[in-house]
């Protein structure tokens, strides 16, 4: 019975390296996220392309398709850079993560380096990720203080007019 239990021991063994193995592919897996890519599409064709070249990824559950603003919103468990090279490989388009935010999540947006004429209506430049615009697209204290002694939303404001 030596070799029996020898054998029992060794194949209880390889189950339990073979599913802690499982167990960990499982915890490596992608949070559920929302991609965002602008990519350039021209016509249905351009579009069912970019469709095609993602659809058939692991992970992914929903496509978006936005062709006037030129934008890819993706739903799944994948990796952002996987998407992104994937689409780029696949279509043979110039592909970038969506750069652009609602006007109204910036203080000033028209100032330089947020504003931007490619943009889609009611979005400008994500000023945040740029540290060169993010300084000048921020309030500073002192604006923020003047602009409020002057608001209709401030009860303590100055009713000059």
């Amino acid at each position: 019975m030596g070799v029996l239990s020898y054998i029992s021991e060794l194949v209880e063994r390889s189950h339990e390296s073979h599913t802690s193995a499982k167990k960990l592919k499982k915890l490596k897996r992608n949070p559920l996220q929302t991609v965002e890519i602008k990519v350039k599409m021209d016509c249905e064709g351009c579009e069912r392309r970019v469709r095609k070249s993602v659809e058939g990824m692991k992970g992914v559950t929903q496509v978006d398709i936005e062709p006037r603003k030129s934008k890819l919103t993706l739903i799944g468990y994948v990796d952002p850079d996987k998407v992104l090279n994937r689409v780029r490989h696949r279509t043979g388009k110039a592909a970038v993560m969506w750069p652009y935010v609602p006007y109204g999540a910036v203080d000033h947006p028209y100032a330089l380096g947020v504003y931007d004429k490619k943009a889609p209506p009611g979005y400008v430049r994500n000023a945040l990720e740029d540290p060169q615009a993010a300084g000048l697209a921020r309030a500073s204290s002192t604006e923020v203080r003047y602009m409020t002694a002057f608001s209709d939303e401030n009860p303590n404001a100055c009713n000059v007019m």
